[in-house]
């Protein structure tokens, strides 16, 4: 049995991403102690034991690997840009590490992992674990959803323009709190901004019921070229439906997931898919299919871990 410490990272998003890594890792037989950096304040007791692997999202493992002086390899997933803050303040600091023999590197864009020649650096969409996220049988409260930020002058007025122009939908909008009294403070319309805001979610079986409480979900990927966010492959094991702006990745759905290509066209795939019961079954039924088979938390931490174990035998 393969001893893994985890890093649960502060950001939200890392926290829910890193989640279905660590589930993952259970599911391959591995025994997984949790580091939360958010509220343990024990490292030097949790430092203690022997690992096979340090595991954690963007630089958060690498970084308690490099400063605690440990002698295992690690396995780091980024789903944020390697060279930004947006991986870590200290993202400079580390970056050189990555290129260490026992170091590895998991990204979930295509294109940007195209563009890095780290010794041990893998292309690897993001996975759920299905057992969590999945189609719960309840009846959606709310026609339409959107989750993550509403930060940029774009996407708040998207999203604002979006709403007017449908009325009659019920539309759910789930943010922490401070990027939801900064979305109010600079909207056109704040009263738009009260009316969908119900909230910010923290951990994985409360995304799956909002998720689940909705028949469509719209994305606005934020980062990265080609990559599909992990909103997607939520949303998908849910059996609800993901219309998504245009990446290159959604060739990973083999044709089947709708997209936009602008506002006007977001709209009416909304209007058609909330009108064809059958089409909308069809898609999703398709998609997670396609899901299941290949971004299930199981399969892709065990590659992650073969993958890894060149300083290890891993079965």
């Amino acid at each position: 049995m393969k001893r893994v410490l985890a890093i649960l990272p502060v950001s939200i998003g890392g926290r829910l991403t890193t989640s279905s890594i660590i589930d993952g890792f259970r599911q391959n037989g591995c025994e997984v102690i949790v580091y939360d950096e958010l509220f343990d304040k024990n490292l030097n007791e949790v430092l203690n034991p022997k690992y096979d692997f340090i595991a954690g999202y963007d630089f958060s493992g690498l970084k308690i690997k490099i400063d605690n002086h440990l002698e295992i390899p690690s396995i780091n997933y980024f789903s944020d840009d390697i060279r930004s803050r947006a991986s870590g303040e200290d993202w400079e600091k580390y970056l050189p590490c990555l290129e260490n023999d026992d170091n590895y590197t998991f990204y979930w864009d295509k294109v940007l992992t195209g563009y890095e020649n780290f010794k041990n650096i893998h292309y690897l969409p993001h996975f759920v674990n299905f057992e969590v996220y999945r189609d719960m049988n309840i009846k959606p409260e709310y026609d339409l959803m959107f989750a993550g930020r509403l930060d940029t002058d774009y996407r708040l007025s998207f999203f604002e323009d979006l709403v007017t122009k449908l009325p009659h939908l019920n539309v759910a909008w789930f943010a922490i709190e401070r990027h939801y009294k900064d979305a109010k403070k600079r909207a056109k319309y704040p009263e738009l901004i009260d009316l969908c805001y119900r909230g910010f979610i923290d951990n994985e079986e409360d995304m799956a019921k909002a998720i689940n409480n909705t028949k469509i979900v719209f994305n606005m990927n934020s980062q990265g070229i080609s990559s599909l966010n992990y909103r997607t492959f939520q949303t998908v094991a849910c059996k609800r439906l993901l219309i998504s702006d245009f990446r290159e990745e959604l060739a990973l759905f083999e044709g089947e997931m709708p997209f936009y290509e602008d506002f006007s066209d977001l709209i009416f795939k909304i209007e058609s898919y909330l009108e064809d019961n059958e089409a909308y079954k069809q898609v999703v039924e398709n998609c997670y299919k396609i899901a299941k088979q290949s971004h299930n938390s199981k399969d892709c931490t065990r590659y992650m871990l073969k993958t890894a174990s060149k300083h290890l035998s891993f079965a």
